[in-house]
């Protein structure tokens, strides 16, 4: 019944015209992420919603606005370190490696980089004067992207319920922790680049594959689970600060997913990535390639964007 209600008010507050305006704190993940999710603050801004928005003071994409109101917290790392943990990140992932160095070096990057970020949220919570604010400003819900946890830990932390505006999880968790079916028979997990037309050994090393995914995603999380059960004050895991979350928005089209079951509160929204469009540039489309992706020297958001292009492409195909 909690549950139920807790869903009820989320779409009340998001939908146009049913209710005379929520108070919202935004808890967003820096850098390209925050571009789809600022086109919703900013239709809810629109539609009579008052919209916090809680940002480091060292960040990317994330400027001062009039729409809504802005709260900065101060941080511990320089720009220059979370570009160059971002630059080993997205090297990592562009080397051609063989198996199985190229995922123990893949792994070993992510880490380094989610440590990075998730030392924002420490700061977040050493921040006394923040905190205070927060608590004052009496939010009726939190929208945040999960990747790094803060949000789902700060919604704990004040009690408040939370929307997860996201594109995807590792190791499934986007369909385990709202306890989804994914039967490995014909739900290829993550780069093992099957289809969901598998045979035999396939779906062995699916399951394989599965297996390793819990202890890959748990020793991610570690720290984040660590400092959450500390800022909690009780024993948390990965799934309890995932499984609360009232609605799932998600950021991609159930067309492009292998067919499976979801819950009532997860919902489509793949369309809001068109909602902004125009050409490439020319420097964009002159720069150098590499096995037909363009790589500019200074656009470490478009050679992510292309190999994660180039990922999906091939997991479809």
């Amino acid at each position: 019944m909690t549950l139920r209600l807790c869903c009820a008010w989320i779409f009340i507050l998001l939908l146009p015209g049913l209710s005379d305006g929520g108070k919202l704190l935004v808890v967003p993940m820096v850098g390209s992420h925050w571009l789809s999710m600022q086109q919703v603050v900013e239709k809810l801004v629109e539609r009579g919603h008052e919209v916090v928005v809680v940002v480091p003071e060292v960040t990317w994409h994330m400027k001062t606005t009039q729409a809504y109101t802005v709260k900065t917290y101060p941080v511990s790392h320089t720009l220059e370190e979370l570009n160059n943990a971002f630059h080993e990140y997205v090297t990592t992932h562009l080397k051609d490696l063989p198996f199985p160095l190229n995922t123990l070096a893949m792994y070993n990057s992510s880490v380094h980089v989610f440590h990075t970020f998730f030392s924002q949220c420490k700061d977040l919570f050493s921040s006394k004067e923040t905190l205070q604010y927060l608590n004052q400003s009496s939010f009726d819900a939190i929208l945040t992207d999960p990747v790094f946890m803060c949000g789902a830990t700060l919604a704990k932390y004040f009690s408040l319920p939370f929307v997860f505006f996201m594109r995807g999880f590792p190791c499934n968790l986007h369909y385990k922790a709202p306890q989804c079916p994914s039967p490995l028979s014909y739900i290829p997990r993550l780069f093992t680049f099957n289809s969901d037309h598998m045979t035999f050994f396939q779906r062995v090393e699916n399951a394989l594959v599965s297996l390793l995914e819990l202890r890959y995603c748990n020793g991610f999380y570690d720290e984040a689970v660590k400092f959450s059960s500390e800022v909690l004050q009780r024993d948390v895991s990965l799934l309890d600060l995932l499984n609360s979350a009232s609605v799932w928005l998600l950021r991609f089209d159930f067309v492009f997913e292998y067919v499976r079951p979801v819950m009532p509160n997860m919902v489509f929204i793949g369309g809001i990535n068109c909602a902004q469009k125009k050409p490439l540039s020319k420097d964009f489309l002159a720069s150098p390639t590499k096995n037909g992706v363009h790589l500019p020297a200074t656009n470490y958001y478009a050679v992510l964007f292309s190999f994660s292009w180039r990922l999906a492409y091939s997991s479809f195909t």
